[in-house]
């Protein structure tokens, strides 16, 4: 079969330069069947395998059909916004704009990239300097339309980034209320790694008549990464933990967690131990959050602990792998973690540390992606701490009585307390069932019956 180039794609000169300096050479699958159909204008659902090229293939046709739009003019009538990009995450958001800055570097057309976590007024003056090409997270978006610092009335394009993800953080609402501004002449594109039947239903309300193409099974894992299970104690992860990053394949990894809380402890424990770590979350400020990954990327931090807020959009070159300290609920979420490593055709390996009781959600992983993962057991020393403090006689006494010493199960036996106190009060309570309590006297019985005070001593007596 003959390979497909980028000029065979019809793109510009300018567009193909910036390639070329970025390093593209061929197109991927999804990209060189996804950019002639957006090229005709047709609406289009697109799924493939997380990086296989996603933010390429819709990219540089948007860029080619707005190209007779650029404007070397400062006045910000001149570049309105004609593409709205829509992504779930800041992560994604800036990466995304990323790309389409590098693809548009030869061209006068702009964009701008706008996201939650920071303060909206950064923002808000380069908006009104006006772009072309816009990539927001929804709620922001939101934002910026009640402050009225952006229209939406010129959008040529909308695209929807890892939509079924914005489905399951809960952006449904706020998609319908921007799709309600957007003009209903416009060309709709869908990206995605998966395509749930949900997803596919809300494409009826806002497509018309899209293209679907699949270069990849739906939710499967790229054959480029080795996957691997060990099943291990809850107790024991973080010690088979600091056993795997001392390996030689483990010089750069992210280490997914479920939680924001387990992943700042882990971070800490890490650092504690001089593995040089950082964690990246929801509670983290977005500032906080790009410097950790932008000294990820740099290799000034080796190990990267994140929550799923990062499985989507963390593009990260040669990533060599990727452990899941705690297995997703989400059978979906497991291939988007993973799919940080292997990208762009490069081998990498997935590591999931699994304890009994997640021993159901790797069924569930296990039945979407259609495969089998290797597991194992983990072997790891056992603490002798128990041995150590534990007295001798003890072990002796019951290896007289025919038993199993304690300290062979890993324990010891308690030693007893003395109690020092009165037995009285280990005593049960008895009423006196005796003579019945005398009547109470009259107040002068009472004083009568008072002894007499003793005589004082003639010494101490007062002369008169």
């Amino acid at each position: 079969m003959n390979t497909v180039s980028f000029a065979d794609l019809k793109l510009a000169p300018q567009i193909l330069k910036a390639l070329t300096e970025s390093g593209y050479t061929t197109p991927t699958p999804i990209q060189a069947q996804a950019i002639p159909l957006v090229l005709e204008g047709n609406d289009l659902m697109a799924g493939a395998q997380t990086g296989t090229g996603k933010t390429a293939a819709f990219a540089l046709p948007l860029l080619q059909k707005l190209l007779p739009h650029a404007s070397p003019s400062t006045s910000p009538a001149k570049h309105p916004v004609r593409a709205l990009i829509l992504v779930p995450t800041r992560e994604l958001a800036v990466q995304v704009e990323e790309s389409v800055k590098a693809y548009a570097k030869y061209t006068h057309l702009r964009s701008l990239v706008v996201y939650g976590g920071v303060d909206i007024k950064t923002q808000t003056p380069h908006l009104k300097t006006g772009v072309e090409i816009l990539v927001a997270t929804p709620g922001r978006l939101l934002d910026h339309i009640e402050q009225k610092s952006v229209l939406l009335n010129t959008v040529q394009v909308l695209v929807l980034d890892e939509a079924d993800r914005m489905l399951d953080m809960g952006f449904m609402p706020a998609l319908k209320r921007i799709l309600a501004l957007l003009p209903r002449q416009r060309q709709s594109l869908m990206f995605s790694a998966t395509f749930s039947e949900e997803i596919k239903k809300l494409s009826e309300e806002f497509m018309n008549y899209p293209t679907l193409i699949e270069v990849a099974r739906s939710n499967a894992t790229s054959d480029n990464i080795t996957q691997k299970v060990y099943l291990v104690a809850s107790e024991d992860k973080h010690q088979l933990l600091a056993k795997l990053l001392k390996g030689e394949d483990a010089k750069q990894v992210i280490v997914f967690t479920k939680t924001k809380l387990t992943a700042s402890r882990l971070a800490r424990q890490l650092q504690h131990e001089g593995v040089s770590a950082d964690a990246i979350h929801g509670d983290k400020s977005q500032l906080e959050r790009m410097q950790a990954l932008d000294s990820f990327k740099q290799g000034k931090v080796s190990v990267l602990i994140a929550t799923d807020v990062a499985a989507r959009g963390l593009d990260i070159d040669h990533l060599p792998m990727v452990i899941n300290y705690e297995i997703p609920h989400a059978a979906e979420d497991y291939v988007h973690r993973i799919g940080r490593t292997g990208r762009a055709g490069a081998s990498g390996t997935a590591i999931s540390l699994v304890s009994p009781e997640e021993e159901r959600y790797l069924v569930d992983i296990e039945k979407l992606i259609k495969k089998e993962i290797k597991k194992e057991r983990a072997e790891l020393p056992i603490a002798r701490a128990s041995r150590e403090i534990s007295p001798p006689r003890a072990s002796q006494e019951v290896r007289r009585a025919g038993g199993e010493p304690h300290e062979a199960r890993g324990y010891h036996a308690p030693v007893a307390k003395k109690h020092n106190h009165d037995p009285w009060f280990d005593k049960p309570y008895v009423p006196n069932m005796g003579e019945p309590a005398a009547p109470l006297k009259k107040p002068d019985e009472a004083v009568a019956t008072l002894k007499p005070k003793a005589a004082i001593p003639a010494l101490f007596r007062r002369q008169s």
